[in-house]
């Protein structure tokens, strides 16, 4: 290893040597494989994760960006439903710095990647909430005290301590003490994101990639091969 590369804190990790990236070879991807709607698409990849046992294969990148300052901000969330619509995904949208983002600017992205099949969806469209009811859905499926959770994080708000979020827990305990029916917070709940553009990226040796875009015109989905 010379000099150079010693100096770094990190230098191509996960590579068989110090001057060969690892190669990806598990798969192909041709316009003949797909769907002509990225929905069906998606579902196909997601199912052909679940079957490979990948862990957790709904985890996925939100990707926001600030108006004006145009600072983007990012973190992993979970898929929880997909329709012929878009993508939900479910958090507080009152005091989060996803929710500070989405409301000066309605544009987003998701990235899913499941490295045991090399593959990668890149989602990009415009954010909607869903409706309270919509909501209410999927949040009586959570554990009571993921339910209770909701109602006492001011998600991303500055704590004095751990103490005073516990504090905040037991509070909202024991107003909703007794009952199971549990309303939905009004500041939580689904966020869909509406895409207008969809790609499918399978690896490729010698990082000559598969990767195809889907772009809405009207009603219809175009289907374009990129170069990797």
């Amino acid at each position: 290893m010379s000099a150079a590369q010693k100096a770094k804190l990190i230098f191509a990790p996960g590579s068989p040597s110090s001057s060969q990236a690892a190669q990806f070879t598990r798969g192909a991807l041709s316009v003949q494989d797909l769907n002509p709607s990225p929905f069906p698409q998606f579902h196909t990849w997601f199912s052909n994760a679940q079957t490979a046992s990948i862990t957790h294969p709904e985890t996925c990148t939100f990707s926001t960006a600030s108006l004006p300052s145009g600072r983007v901000s990012a973190r992993m969330v979970y898929l929880k439903e997909l329709d012929n619509t878009g993508f939900v995904i479910y958090s507080n949208w009152g005091t989060s710095k996803k929710a500070e983002d989405v409301k000066s600017n309605p544009h987003a992205a998701l990235t899913f990647f499941w490295t045991e099949l090399e593959r990668q969806v890149r989602v990009e469209g415009v954010c909607e909430r869903l409706k309270d009811e919509e909501s209410q859905v999927y949040y009586d499926t959570r554990i009571r005290g993921s339910r209770i959770g909701a109602w006492a994080s001011a998600q991303s708000s500055v704590l004095k301590d751990r103490e005073d979020l516990e504090k905040r827990v037991e509070d909202v305990e024991k107003r909703f003490e007794g009952q199971e029916k549990i309303p939905v917070p009004e500041f939580w709940g689904g966020m869909r994101i509406v895409p207008d553009m969809i790609e499918f990226w399978q690896g490729r040796p010698s990082r000559l990639h598969d990767r195809f875009k889907y772009t809405k015109e009207g009603e219809e989905w175009k289907i374009e091969r990129l170069s990797p």
